[in-house]
């Protein structure tokens, strides 16, 4: 949200006053308080008639520094983030005719006192970002222009003639030379963000707009810090946009929380961030192999959902999932959590048969609730669903007629809601896909009270977790699995997300990885897209195409709207050996069972630490200024680069960091710091092991989740230098058995306590 018009002057109807110094310091516990007055105070009169903000300084966790700013402190309205790592640390308080400043680990607050306003971030003695003169402001706006400033969508304030808010408050970080900014949520435009302005406002928008389906308000620079504003509620970014030397930060109301959180790398940061706000839960072996759909409004009943299943086996095609979309409940029904019996009549008779053949099975769902279905009437008499501020049920008709929303601030709705997905599993459902939530109303009233606007972006936090707490009480920690849409911040908590709604294109395609790395620089550890595309029905080029990108990220769906996915609907059988649809999905289906010991035990590290399965270039190869733009490949944990195709002739240009790589498929070594150009069949891609890895290889390609340990390989790709690494390997079932590698002028060992029949191999030679 823009509010000047140049650097000297406001826009029409925009009023501007900004803290202008620190007039005074305290210490209040271990926090420090700064008054600052909307004008210099020179004599006491100044005093008088004048706006002072109030900017608190703490630190919710070792190396995060909370900034505070209230303009009336008795403002209720302000709701954050649930933060469930925070652990107040222990924090260094100095003050003096100077300034004050507050320490927590490495990271330090210093804000001058008197005027020019002047905060700055320090860590390790260099400056991260500071806020100077301008940067804290107060934004009051006239009634037109307050309209034009609230972000559109099919409910936005804008749209459901909620009153727009009058007053901002807006925070300004400084962008240092060559600074840049990624993050923001799942963003399908430039991954670098600057120069763009950002609305954190969930929309249901497809991933070719500048809409997102999860939004949150957390970016990281490649300075090594980032930056959490603690709002739910709309959030608008101007990053180098309206100010090009500084990332600007607005919430409408009194209070403005913002959080820098300290590196030094920006891997650091992602570690530190999701230490405060929640880590992803560990997914099971079996959720990372391929799922197939119905796909959404495609005919089907058992008898097709079998053809496509018997077709998978009889093409020697490893299936893990089937995924019921939409219409496995009846049409105007949605959601009734009840099964079709017109195409479905036994529906446990048919999951018992599909468990049967070794398959585990996912339904869809979403948090509306239509007027025609048997339980609109139930959740009406519980009280259970949002209400108008007159007291009437808010319904509309976008979706289903006459649809309803379910109330998650209430507890009895959330124990209602929650009793019809645990009656699903204990039919035999496995998985849920939690579809929508992102089309939230403004002008209804909350169980709990809580401002709407607030609930607007929040509100996918709570669905979510009602679904994924019964999942996780169900199954058991470590097997529970959604497939979400929508999130906000700390929606990492309960993998996986998938993209949404993305069209049969390279360019697509394209947009997809685009919006898979900036999730991932938001936090999120598991991510998943729709492979071929879900809108459109993809040729066969981009199909295979993406087939390959989609077996290699760490969830993988053949899922479409008007179009089935099974892989042998793209070919016309005059296809080159291995070339055809179903070949290619065979050859990186089998592929990714293979690398499963080394893939669950990424998954382990984003569940321990954080980072995320799918790693941008920026995060594993920090201080490369050549990495600093990619948006076209990315790491499989620190070990494997992948860089998808994004032609059907299969031309494609990336980079390799510095160091010695090794081609999977053709065992080539090069030395890297250099860009490559290749053109690759259908049944190849590039995919190169790092130096210094070692990559436990299973025995098996039918399934994701076996015993590793039998008939392990070990993977070697020595360092040029003598050298060792030690790696670990845990079964589905838990067993574990660490490796130790060596190498040096002599040649590679491996040794290991572990039982049973496992191998090593120099992959390098």
């Amino acid at each position: 949200m823009k509010f000047t018009d140049g650097f000297w002057q406001t826009r029409p109807g925009v009023t501007a006053l900004y803290a202008q110094e620190a007039y005074d310091i305290e210490r209040v516990g271990e926090s420090v308080r700064v008054t600052a007055p909307t004008r210099v105070i020179a004599r006491r009169g100044d005093t008088l008639n004048r706006p002072a903000l109030t900017v608190s300084l703490s630190s919710p966790l070792e190396g995060v520094i909370a900034v505070r700013v209230e303009n009336h402190l008795g403002s209720a309205h302000h709701r954050g983030f649930e933060m469930p790592g925070a652990d107040a640390a222990a924090t260094e308080i100095r003050i003096d005719d100077v300034g004050g400043s507050l320490t927590s680990g490495s990271l330090t607050a210093r804000i001058a006192a008197g005027s020019p306003w002047s905060l700055e971030f320090e860590s390790n003695g260099r400056v991260l970002t500071r806020s100077g003169g301008k940067s804290i402001g107060r934004m009051d706006l006239a009634p037109d222009a307050a309209v034009a400033a609230e972000p559109v969508g099919e409910v936005g304030a804008s749209a459901d003639g909620r009153p727009a808010a009058s007053r901002y408050l807006h925070a300004q970080l400084s962008l240092g030379v060559g600074e840049l900014v990624y993050g923001l949520g799942e963003r399908f435009g430039p991954l670098v963000k600057n120069g763009q302005s950002v609305d954190v406002w969930n929309a249901d928008g497809g991933t070719s707009s500048e809409q997102s389906y999860k939004s949150v308000p957390f970016y990281l620079t490649n300075r090594g810090y980032g930056v959490l504003v603690n709002h739910s509620e709309h959030v608008s970014f101007e990053v180098g946009s309206e100010a090009v030397e500084q990332v600007q930060f607005s919430v409408p109301g009194e209070v403005l929380e913002y959080l820098v959180i300290d590196g030094p790398t920006p891997a650091d940061v992602i570690e530190r961030y999701t230490r405060l706000t929640g880590r992803p839960a560990e997914v099971p072996a079996w959720s990372y192999g391929l799922w197939l759909s119905t796909s959404f409004t495609t005919d089907y009943d058992e008898k097709t959902v079998s053809s496509f299943i018997d077709g998978m086996i009889e093409r020697d095609l490893p299936l893990s999932v089937f995924h019921f979309d939409c219409f496995w409940m009846r049409e105007f029904n949605w959601t009734d959590f009840a099964w079709d019996t017109r195409v479905f009549p036994d529906p446990d008779g048919m999951l018992e048969r599909l468990h049967g053949k070794d398959l585990r099975v996912s339904v869809w769902m979403n948090p509306y609730i239509a007027q025609r279905g048997a339980a609109f009437e139930e959740a009406a008499a519980g009280d259970y669903l949002v209400k108008k501020p007159n007291g009437d049920i808010w319904q509309w008709d976008m979706w289903q007629a006459g649809m309803a929303l379910v109330d998650f601030t209430n507890p009895d709705a959330v124990t209602w809601y929650q009793g019809k997905i645990r009656a699903l599993l204990e039919q035999g459902v496995d998985a849920i896909k939690t579809d929508f939530g992102e089309r939230i109303p403004t002008d209804v009233v909350w169980h709990d009270g809580t401002d709407p606007a607030a609930m607007h972006n929040l509100y996918t936090q709570l669905y979510n977790k009602a679904v994924f707490d019964v999942l996780e009480e169900y199954r058991g920690k470590g097997e529970a699995v959604l497939f979400a849409r929508s999130a906000t911040a700390g929606g990492q908590q309960m993998p996986v997300h998938w993209g949404g709604d993305n069209s049969s294109s390279f360019e697509s395609m394209a947009e997809t990885l685009r919006g898979g790395l900036s999730l991932a620089l938001s936090g999120f550890g598991f991510w998943s897209h729709d492979i071929g595309g879900f809108e459109g029905m993809p040729d066969a080029d981009v199909f295979k195409r993406w087939v390959a990108f989609g077996l290699l990220s760490s969830h993988s769906r053949l899922h479409g709207s008007t179009s089935y996915r099974v892989p042998w609907l793209f070919d016309d059988g005059t296809e080159e050996p291995g070339q055809s649809a179903v070949e290619v999905t065979r050859t990186f289906a089998q592929l990714k069972n293979r690398l499963m010991p080394y893939l669950l035990q990424v998954g382990r590290e984003a569940h321990e630490t954080g980072l995320p399965f799918m790693r941008p270039m920026q995060l594993e190869f920090a201080g490369d200024p050549s990495v600093d733009h990619l948006d076209r490949q990315y790491m499989i944990g620190s070990q494997v680069l992948v860089a998808p195709v994004f032609s059907a002739a299969g031309e494609v240009q990336y980079y390799l960091p510095a160091g010695r790589w090794t081609n999977w498929f053709t065992n080539e070594t090069v030395d890297g710091g250099v860009w490559r150009t290749e053109t690759h069949a259908f049944d190849s891609i590039p995919l190169w092991i790092r130096e210094g890895s070692v990559i436990p290889l299973g025995a098996r390609s039918d399934r994701p989740d076996y015993d590793y340990l039998d008939g392990l390989t070990l993977a070697v790709y020595p360092t040029q230098d003598a050298g060792g690494r030690d790696v670990t390997v845990t079964t589905p079932d838990g067993d574990t058995a660490v490796f130790h590698a060596s190498w040096s002028d002599s040649g590679v060992q491996v040794t290991s306590d572990a039982e049973g029949a496992w191998t090593w191999r120099n992959a390098a030679e």
